[in-house]
């Protein structure tokens, strides 16, 4: 699924700066994008993301990114920059934010008490890349907070990662409640945000970049998950619960399991193999965010700490521990 690069494009900069520039572009060819100026695979863009993490050893690279985002150049950041409110400014943006951005969708929920502004990811296998969701969520509440000019606060935030060693660090730098392992990427915003004024409103231009966004849409149209990134996205949803079997997993994805094991063998792809492969990439971020082998082997669906310690053994060459002393 392609994206647009500015994104990386900004997170080049605060690395150079911290890192200097063969850092950044070492991660850059490492996750294979060549060109910025073009679009980019989002996996490519999450990938980036971690590799920054692990290049400067700070696992809160991403949320502190996120909070210093500060001007979009992109389609919907001048049409959220248009807008009326908060709250137009994120209608307007859902109208078109796949031109830009189709991987995740934004969806704005309003109750009595509260409003809710989720971020949902339409390929699924992103749910994976903690850091680049923590990047994510941050980076639209630095944005709100940029055009309205305003240092407002949600109620609280929800990641859907555990917070592992991090937790209490990433509450006092976000400056409000975070809540760890939630059901969904979200932020909770007080009902008085959604009437806070963009002082840059302009109705003619918002209402030209939306219909020309919507044009693009068009001619264009959204690009659908791969069957593998289908399955990703099921298997994760049904963690830390348990592993949904293949047979459940093609039943969610309404198709039988014969079915699904065919069109995967057509891609060269077995169910097993994902499932460890997804298994290892969730066990590695776990255990980088100082959360402990047993509490892992759980959230993986393991029977016990003994069968995890196996299998990463078997795909690592490396026990978890030694794996964690390596990655210190």
């Amino acid at each position: 699924m392609q994206v647009d690069g500015s994104r990386v494009q900004y997170l080049m900069e605060v690395l150079q700066r911290r890192s200097g520039n063969k850092a950044a572009a070492k991660i850059l060819k490492n996750v294979g994008i060549k060109d910025l100026e073009e679009p980019i695979d989002v996996l490519a863009e999450a990938e980036f993301v971690r590799l920054a993490c692990q290049e400067l050893d700070d696992l809160l690279f991403a949320v502190k990114a996120g909070l210093d985002y500060r001007y979009s150049t992109t389609l919907v950041g001048y049409v959220a920059r248009y807008s009326r409110t908060v709250e137009a400014a994120i209608r307007n943006s859902q109208k078109i934010s796949a031109t830009v951005y189709p991987a995740y969708r934004l969806v704005l929920q309003v109750s009595s008490n509260y409003a809710s502004l989720e971020l949902e990811a339409v390929d699924e296998r992103l749910s994976k890349y903690h850091r680049h969701r923590d990047l994510l969520i941050f980076g639209v509440l630095a944005l709100l907070r940029s055009i309205t000019n305003t240092q407002f606060y949600p109620i609280e935030l929800r990641l859907t990662h555990p917070g592992g060693d991090f937790a209490s660090e990433i509450e006092k730098i976000a400056g409000f409640p975070v809540v760890f392992s939630a059901e969904k990427l979200e932020m909770l915003l007080p009902l008085s945000v959604l009437d806070i004024p963009i002082p840059t409103y302009e109705p003619k231009l918002r209402d030209y970049l939306i219909a020309y966004g919507e044009r693009l849409l068009v001619d264009n149209p959204n690009q659908a998950p791969s069957l593998r990134a289908r399955i990703e996205g099921v298997l994760t949803n049904g963690l830390p619960n348990r592993l949904l079997p293949a047979k459940e997993v093609a039943a969610t994805l309404g198709m039988s399991g014969r079915t699904m094991a065919r069109r995967l063998e057509g891609e060269g792809l077995k169910f097993r193999t994902i499932v460890d492969d997804l298994r290892l990439d969730l066990s590695k971020t776990y255990l980088r965010d100082g959360i402990s082998v047993t509490e892992v082997a759980f959230l993986l669906d393991y029977s016990d700490t003994a069968a995890f310690s196996t299998a990463f053994k078997r795909w690592t060459e490396l026990s978890p521990r030694q794996f964690v002393q390596k990655a210190s």
